[in-house]
Order: structure tokens, then sequence, then C-alpha cells
């Protein structure tokens, strides 16, 4: 059955567009993911897409590109958010709070006073990949390949950022501007992954993979090695969930992160036990 439907997929251009984008994207956001849980900013990615709907119903107000309204935006309150956990009074957790509402916010009056919630819209906010064209299809391509490529080039540094930014300070690693990098490389990633996720759902990307694959291995390389591999797993199998379904695609990917988590957890929780009684 699974053989059979992931043959169909290759059938049609529009499924191969989503299965080529939606396993990249997954990468991305699994790469990432692992840094934003272990700095504690995992939250940064809800609030994001909630920033990327309000971009997104400014650009559909004017008519604009959707994706060349969100992504500026999106970066810009990404570097904001990481400065105010990093050096303000306000917690971070407030300020993604307040930023993310505001955005939503400001979106939903956007839409009601202009063309309503139309397709376009109503596509970013619940996700719908299979609805990619072929000019969206070959950006996203590029653009998670560069992310991919930026977090391969300053993997060292971010791994020694996300652990001990104190130690990595005194190593000489600049470690606002890797701040910067991750915090563009988020925004970049959840506003492409919106199209397949939604935004109410994108930010369950970037958390299930990482805190999954975390309950089961203890070095940094393997985590990400395993996240990686779980949530491209993960898209995959929610594909199939979702075709022979007939289920939404984005939901259909978290229950199966869901689940994939579940079982982990319980991984984690067996091997505990027999640790504690050896020893």
């Amino acid at each position: 059955m699974i053989t059979d439907t992931l043959y169909t997929f290759f059938l049609y251009p529009f499924l191969v567009r989503a299965v080529v984008v939606g396993v990249l994207v997954s990468l991305c956001a699994s790469l990432l993911g692992v840094s934003l849980v272990l700095k504690r900013y995992s939250m940064i990615g809800d609030g994001l897409s909630h920033v990327g709907f309000g971009a997104l119903a400014i650009a559909a107000a004017l008519n604009a590109a959707p994706l060349t309204v969100a992504i500026p935006i999106c970066i810009i309150c990404a570097i904001c958010l990481l400065g105010i956990k990093d050096g303000s009074r306000l917690s971070g957790d407030a300020a993604v709070a307040i930023v993310s509402s505001g955005a939503l916010a400001i979106g939903i009056m956007i839409i009601s006073m202009s063309s309503g919630m139309n397709t376009d819209v109503y596509n970013y906010m619940f996700g719908s990949i299979l609805a990619l064209s072929r000019s969206d299809a070959v950006f996203c391509i590029i653009v998670s390949i560069i992310i991919v490529a930026i977090y391969i080039l300053f993997y060292n540094r971010i791994f020694s950022f996300t652990f001990d930014d104190v130690f990595a300070r005194a190593t000489g690693t600049k470690t606002g501007v890797y701040s910067i990098v991750l915090a563009v490389l988020t925004a970049v990633t959840v506003v492409i992954g919106m199209r397949m996720m939604g935004a109410l759902l994108i930010s369950s990307l970037i958390i299930f993979p990482a805190t999954t694959s975390m309950r089961i291995c203890r070095t940094y390389k393997r985590v990400i090695i395993l996240s990686s591999f779980i949530s491209v797993t993960c898209f995959i199998m929610g594909m199939i969930l979702s075709f022979n379904a007939k289920l939404p695609v984005g939901a259909s990917i978290v229950v199966v992160n869901m689940a994939v988590y579940m079982i982990a957890l319980l991984y984690s929780g067996i091997r505990n036990r027999k640790n504690r009684r050896n020893s």
C-alpha cells in the first residue's frame, strides 16, 4: 500500500513538487529546531508563523507577492524577538505572545477590511502544499538548499553558540552574529513552511522532531541526524496518510509526529528504568 502510494506521487507533477518541497522544508526545520529547542527559543517559531500570517494578509491587501512581503517582515521580527529574549526585562515568552497575538489580530482585521478570507490566505493559514505553483516550488527549493548549506557551513559555530554562549564568546565566537543567523534562517523556514503546514501548525515541524530525537540520543550530532530523519520520514508518512485517508496534509504530518514522539517517550521511559535497575 505504501509503495503504491509513493509510486502514485511520482505520476503527478503537483505531487512531485509537494514531496520535494516538503522534504527540504522538513529538513530545514529539523536542523534549526534542535538549536531552537536547546536555546529555549522554540516558541519563536510559533510567534513568527503568526507574524507571517499578518504579513501575508498585508500582501494580499496590496496585491503584492506574498513571500517578498512576508520574509523581510519575519526576519525583522525574529531578530527583534531574539534581542528581547536575550537582553530585555520583558520575558521571551511574553514578547512572543505579544508579537504573535498582535500580528494575528492585525492580519485578521486587514483581511476583513479587504478581500475577506480568499483561497490564498486560507492556504497560508491552514496549509495547502498540494496547491504549490511551479514558481513557488522552485523558490522554496532554492531557499531550502541555501538554508541547509548555511547551516552546514556554520555548524561548529552554531553548535558552540547553542550549548554555551558564554564559552563561545570567550573563544572569540561572535554569538550576536550567529544569533542573527539563526533568527534569519528560522524566519525564512517558517515563511516557506507555512504553505505546507499553515500558520497554525508550522511550529510543530520545528519542535516535534527535535524533542523526539532528544529522547533517544545523547550527543548533539546524533540528535541532529535523527531529528532530520524523523522529520523527513514523518512528512512522507503524513503525506501517505493524507492521500489515503483524504485528510488535511498539515494535520496528518503533525499527528504522525505526535505518534513518533509518544513512541520515543515510551522508549525513553523503559531505558531509564533499566538504567536505574542496573545502577
